[in-house]
């Protein structure tokens, strides 16, 4: 800096012109900013922020002395004199200056007659943002400001966090006193409304395996949360003032550590992306868990090191920052008239139940985590929910140093109770959940980096939880409301730790069914629920798996299933664990298309456990056959479609459908002289098509490649007629109908084309089955989630002239697993090494 002033000075001496004298300034701040990456690696996080928020002090402290230069030339006053001040707001008030954050400066004034110092500070804002600072800059006369904070809560937060950087000091002590009259006026509305913006700042951002750190929860907007309550309610000018006071000091020094580590995350990750970022994407983590000094060990990468830490120090946050937000505002919130009606609230002493919410004092004196547990159990079922009173209470429980019989027996009797996903909650936001469940250490932030689950492994196995509190899906409702009460608590315990066998070596699956079977034993639950547990937790995506990705009208695929599963009760236990699972990963992941499949796989598995011989295809049609015949829609048809419902060359289509599904398709087909297709659009996108003439697939298919495809069934009827059915994963816009409508009639032109993508798909990715049934072939593929890889696979089989009966795409984790049942019409079985070859990248 003392090089720039004698550069300045020598230019100044020599009247040099002011793009001259810019342009020193504007390459002194590029060189600074291009040397910041060595600065990053010897200071850290507010050590780094406190660094560069001086700097930047200097450097807007050298342009104002510049402009008073000019414009004062010889005759230049003592800058104390002049009524400006630069204040500093923002981050930057807060010196948690970030290297690509937004400067935020305002520029202070009084109008004095003898000065005229509006073009001066006009200029000076001109000078700033040519030399490559990013300005965000305010100007106001010191009279405007009181009135100004009224209009705008974003104004007055700013103003709160007002440092100042240089100038006249007689002015900043005037500016002291507004300060005073801005904290305490509406100091209600104020708290109120931050409050409200708060909470839909974090509903926007929560949690997620690639979190927020500014905005999101347990961010660096948390952390100013807390601040501003601080200074408008207690008129403090730095949080720590309240040590002893509102919190202790160990409580602020984790609290602070935390922060701390945040911040040396924002300062890496605007160093790596040369941009402002506050998002911890994938993308970045490998070289942001390097530069925060992570290396690999046998156990974890690096990078899952660094994601558990950010994710540990959000939580702390968090934390910290709730409970002490809660803390201070009540004292503004709560109204004096409502003291007469706790008497109505209050359940036991320092206990107040309000609209299923438990309160306590902030100040309720700690118990034992033994008593606290049994002051859990017995509070009434229809407790929901805790307030930060409770959880802060819950959290200074007096931990013992093992886990006592009798502790495990109260354990026992808590994860029986009926709200378990409220009192989980409560003691997980506590701080507790690896005291009271030891089994559950490996989980807790434990990030998952599989592209398909959102949260870490403990946020998502309590959202489990928290799924069968509301079940949406009608019919896993009804199962689950048919359990008894002992099956309906064992579901939620499996739902709580199915993936507590997660961050260990061995497969999740395997450690988890031991770790749960230990655990139920050591809190002595009855040998049969222990079992019926363990299978649950062993196999607990295995529903979903078989759902998505087999044939579930192969009596091989059902017969494998239910040799697993093993009873009818297990099976409805596990729908129901399957439905907390899947509907935990994230909104709208469990879908109508997985709800219909997994429903299909209950049902055609019920069979299995009361006569396998049920399962037998050709009995399976003959039952259908039966209850087609029973119909009275069957009965008033004419008895030539009657013989023909049942000339109806595919059997899939009678294993897949109801009966009057097939009656109705049967009535439709008979009308149709060259095609006919329905459009329905309703939960998702679904096309039907019936046809007597030739339907160019590989056309249709690469044409919808903009869509994603679900499922694909085709179904030979009578008189060389076939049905097709496509399935898509969502809705489409209203105007894309008749897009999608002017494709399918362009498809009966089979000397349609159209580009098609080549996917790549590996040799070993192709499994095919001559035998899966006595009709049908299967073809499996795994390969990378690509678009146009059905159309592409529909094309090389238009090509063979082999008959798809059905079509069943999964995309899990970015793979793709589509399974093919193909006819055996002499094309497909004797051609397998000329299909593959055709169909594999790596072959060509």
């Amino acid at each position: 800096m003392t090089e720039l002033n004698l550069q300045i000075e020598e230019l100044i001496s020599k009247n040099a012109k002011d793009f001259e004298i810019s342009k020193v300034f504007r390459n002194y701040y590029k060189n600074y900013l291009n040397s910041i990456e060595t600065a990053f690696e010897t200071t850290g996080g507010k050590d780094f922020f406190v660094k560069h928020t001086k700097h930047t002090d200097k450097f807007l402290i050298q342009l104002y002395k510049y402009m008073q230069r000019k414009y004062f030339g010889n005759y230049q006053p003592m800058s104390s004199s002049i009524p400006v001040i630069l204040v500093a707001l923002g981050s930057y008030g807060r010196e948690q200056l970030c290297v690509y954050s937004d400067v935020d400066l305002m520029i202070l004034y009084k109008d004095i007659k003898g000065y005229n110092i509006k073009p001066l500070m006009e200029e000076l804002i001109t000078l700033a943002w040519d030399c490559g600072l990013k300005l965000g800059s305010r100007v106001h006369e010191i009279k405007e400001i009181e009135e100004g904070v009224k209009e705008d809560i974003t104004i007055k937060t700013s103003i709160l966090e007002s440092r100042m950087i240089y100038g006249s000091k007689q002015l900043w002590f005037e500016y002291q006193t507004v300060l005073r009259n801005i904290r305490k006026t509406a100091q209600k509305e104020f708290v109120v409304e931050k409050l409200e913006e708060h909470k839909q700042r974090l509903l926007k951002n929560p949690l997620k395996m690639e979190p927020n750190i500014k905005d999101g929860y347990g961010g660096m907007r948390e952390s100013n949360m807390v601040f501003w309550m601080a200074t408008v309610i207690f008129g403090v000018s730095d949080v720590k003032q309240l040590i002893g006071k509102e919190f202790s000091e160990d409580e602020y020094k984790k609290y602070r550590s935390a922060l701390e580590y945040i911040f040396q995350v924002r300062n890496a990750l605007h160093n790596i992306a040369k941009k402002k970022l506050d998002i911890v994407n994938f993308d970045l983590l490998p070289e942001l868990s390097s530069k925060l000094g992570f290396e690999h060990t046998p156990r974890m990468t690096k990078e899952r090191q660094c994601m558990a830490k950010i994710l540990e120090s959000l939580h702390r946050i968090h934390f910290f920052s709730t409970i002490m937000v809660k803390k201070f505002t009540r004292r503004v919130i709560f109204e004096k008239e409502n003291i007469h009606k706790l008497k109505e609230y209050r359940y036991i002493k320092n206990l107040y139940i309000v609209d299923n919410r438990l309160y306590t004092s902030f100040n309720a004196k700690p118990k034992t985590l033994i008593e606290l547990l049994k002051e859990l159990i017995n509070l009434p079922n229809d407790v929901k929910s805790f307030d930060r009173s409770y959880i802060y209470y819950a959290s200074k429980s007096i931990l013992p140093n093992k886990q006592t019989l009798e502790l495990k027996k109260i354990i026992k009797l808590l994860l029986q109770k009926p709200n378990l996903y409220a009192l989980m909650k409560l003691i997980y936001n506590s701080r507790l959940f690896q005291t009271v469940l030891p089994i559950t250490k490996k989980i807790v932030n434990q990030p998952q980096f599989d592209g398909y689950h959102q949260h870490p492994v403990d946020i998502h196995s309590i959202k489990a939880l928290k799924q069968l509190e509301n079940i949406k899906d009608s019919y896993v409702n009804s199962l689950y409301k048919s359990l008894d009460e002992k099956e309906k608590a064992l579901v939620r315990i499996v739902s709580l730790l199915h993936d507590v066998g997660k961050g260990r070596v061995t497969d999740h699956h395997i450690s988890g069914e031991k770790l749960f079977k230990n655990m139920t034993t050591a809190y002595d639950f009855e040998h049969e629920y222990i079992q019926l547990g363990a299978l649950l937790v062993r196999y607990h995506n295995m529903m979903s798996k078989v759902a998505t990705s087999e044939d579930i009208y192969s009596e091989k695929v059902i017969l494998s299933f239910t040799a697993l599963i093993k009873s009818k009760r297990a099976l409805k236990m596990l729908f129901v664990v399957t439905y907390a699972d899947i509907s935990a990963v994230g909104d709208n992941i469990y879908k109508s298309a997985t709800a219909s499949l997994l429903k299909q796989l209950y049902l055609q598995s019920l069979p299995a456990f009361e006569n396998s011989a049920l399962l037998n295809e050709s009995a399976r049609r003959n039952a259908k056959q039966e209850r087609i015949k029973k119909s009275q829609k069957y009965k008033e048809l004419p008895n030539i479609l009657k013989k023909k419902i049942f000339y109806i060359a595919s059997n899939h289509i009678f294993l897949k459908l109801k009966a009057d599904e097939i009656i109705n398709i049967a009535i439709k087909a008979q009308k149709v002289e060259s095609f006919d297709y329905e459009i329905l659009n309703d939960t998702n996108l679904i096309i039907r098509i019936i046809r007597k003439v030739p339907l160019n697939l590989g056309f249709l298919l690469g044409k919808l490649e903009f869509l994603n495809i679900s499922t694909m069934n085709i179904f030979k009827l009578y008189d060389e007629k076939k049905f097709f059915e496509i399935s898509f994963s969502e809705k489409v816009d209203d105007e894309d109908l008749t897009y999608i409508s002017q494709i399918i009639e362009s498809s009966f032109d089979m000397s349609k084309k159209t580009k098609l993508l080549t996917p790549i798909i590996k040799k070993e990715g192709i499994e095919i089955d001559s035998n899966h049934t006595t009709y049908l072939a299967s073809m499996n593929v795994r390969a990378e989630d690509q678009k146009g890889l059905l159309a592409y696979i529909a094309k090389v089989f238009d090509d063979y002239g082999i008959e798809i009966e059905t079509a069943k795409l999964s995309s899990i984790k970015g793979k793709a697993q589509d399974l093919f049942l193909i006819e055996k019409n002499g094309n497909f079985c004797a051609k397998q090494d000329e299909i593959i070859k055709d169909l594999c990248v790596d072959e060509k």
